[in-house]
């Protein structure tokens, strides 16, 4: 009797390997994937060239005499510098974007908010500088529609971006000695018009803006994306670096565009930079060097926007949300529903700084300046002493903007800063001893043993 075999088995394919994002956006950046200091100092410089707080120079300085100005300019960046700084420190120990920080000071549910307030208003952000971008090339060649090139440069800014940490310090290598270039020859030019130091700072404003108001627009342009400052500095190799990296960029790069966009408009009485170039005669240099620095604002918006999508949806790659996000700022940019954002998300000032401040007061006081070790996925869904220090700290801003005493983005800042460890304090004390303990807050071994695996040692 014949026997007939069974054919052999066709081994089962192996499953198709997960893509994995080299940048890390629902995960601590290990120790092999971090960056030295002078590559975060570039992404970090380039990423604090933006255009809309020359414009908020050129506002604030028509208000007050240039020497008022200066002192204003100080106090703005001084806040902005600690501000950041302190968050960059606390990414580059921790290893983790803002977002996920956030995820375990307010909770896996309540973090949610962190990624739709500050993914929503880099959106927003980006389609203004695509409208800026579109407007100025329209009027440099003459063109009656500017739609096309919003279309252009809004998939333009978006490559390096969706390459990742390494685009953006490869574009920002390119930018920013250019833009530099340019702030210096406008500033040589205005000072020329005005006639010189002394004449600079004979000038007088018109009063038209209260100090605290003005700290608070000069903060307010960049406490969105200051705020995610950690998006980049989370690749340093230590908390130190990413400390003296963010400060050393802001007081340079921050003061020196709020001075020359302060200086172009005392001279020429033009707050609009982009419209400023073109009084000056300086269309075609200008678009050149302007449009770099534009993309570089924008690929690192459409970066944090899609770290923040990543952690919203719960999906371990940015790619995609950076798409959308495109799309949204394009379309935007083209409907012209950009143009009238500016003052909406400046206003965002007054709920964004307390997110940070709850982050700070967090890291300095309650994780004392460790990486608390907390797996992301066993965090409660909401943390109540994060969630109510975030909360009073929006109050604090809230009354500022309302009564206009005093600034909201730094009294937003303390106030959260100040509740966090008093609210955390309160629920472990108020708690059974056997759950006294904190999940954000573990034992200082487990601490210490994250920080030697991440390389984030002082």
């Amino acid at each position: 009797m014949t026997t007939t075999s069974a054919p052999p088995a066709t081994p089962a394919a192996p499953p198709a390997a997960e893509r994995v994002d080299r940048d890390y956006p629902l995960s601590r950046v290990p120790a092999h994937s971090r960056q030295g200091w002078f590559g975060v100092l570039v992404v970090v410089g380039g990423f604090v060239f933006f255009t809309p707080t020359m414009v908020t120079g050129g506002q604030v300085a028509g208000a007050f005499g240039f020497g008022t100005f200066l002192l204003l300019c100080a106090v703005a960046t001084a806040v902005l510098g600690l501000y950041i700084s302190t968050l960059g420190a606390a990414s580059a120990r921790t290893g983790l974007s803002t977002v996920l920080i956030s995820r375990l000071t307010l909770g896996r549910v309540g973090g949610k908010w962190a990624s739709i307030v500050l993914g929503g208003t880099q959106i927003g952000w980006y389609g203004i500088t695509v409208g800026i971008f579109a407007n100025l090339l329209a009027s440099a060649l003459g063109w009656s529609e500017s739609w096309p090139l919003a279309i252009f440069g809004g998939l333009l800014m978006a490559t390096t971006a969706y390459w990742g940490f390494k685009g953006i310090e490869v574009l920002s290598w390119v930018s920013v000695p250019l833009m530099f270039a340019l702030c210096i020859w406008i500033t040589a030019l205005s000072l020329d018009e005005v006639g010189g130091i002394g004449g600079l700072f004979a000038t007088s404003g018109d009063s038209s803006i209260t100090p605290g108001m003005a700290i608070t627009m000069m903060i307010g342009t960049f406490i969105s994306g200051g705020t995610q400052i950690g998006n980049w500095t989370r690749f340093a190799r230590s908390a130190r670096t990413a400390f003296l990296v963010c400060l050393g960029a802001l007081v340079v790069v921050e003061t020196a565009m709020l001075v020359f966009g302060g200086i172009g408009a005392i001279a020429f009485a033009e707050a609009d930079f982009t419209t400023l170039l073109f009084t000056m005669g300086l269309a075609g240099l200008g678009v050149f060097m302007l449009t770099f620095n534009l993309w570089t604002t924008n690929d690192n918006a459409a970066y944090a926007f899609g770290v923040a999508g990543s952690e919203l949806f719960g999906k371990a790659d940015k790619r995609p949300f950076i798409i959308g996000g495109v799309i949204i700022g394009i379309a935007l940019a083209v409907s012209g529903l950009a143009d009238s954002m500016t003052m909406f998300l400046v206003t965002l000032g007054t709920v964004i700084p307390p997110l940070g401040g709850v982050i700070i007061g967090t890291f300095l006081f309650v994780w004392r300046r460790r990486d608390p070790g907390t797996d992301l996925d066993s965090v409660p869904a909401f943390v109540w002493p994060g969630i109510i220090a975030y909360l009073l700290g929006t109050a604090a801003a809230g009354f500022g903007s309302v009564t206009g005493i005093g600034s909201p983005a730094i009294q937003g800042v303390l106030v959260a800063v100040i509740a966090a460890p008093i609210c955390h304090w309160v629920a472990r004390s108020t708690r059974p001893a056997a759950v006294a303990a904190s999940p954000a807050a573990p034992a200082p071994d487990a601490a210490q043993h994250t920080d030697a695996q991440n390389g984030a040692s002082e």
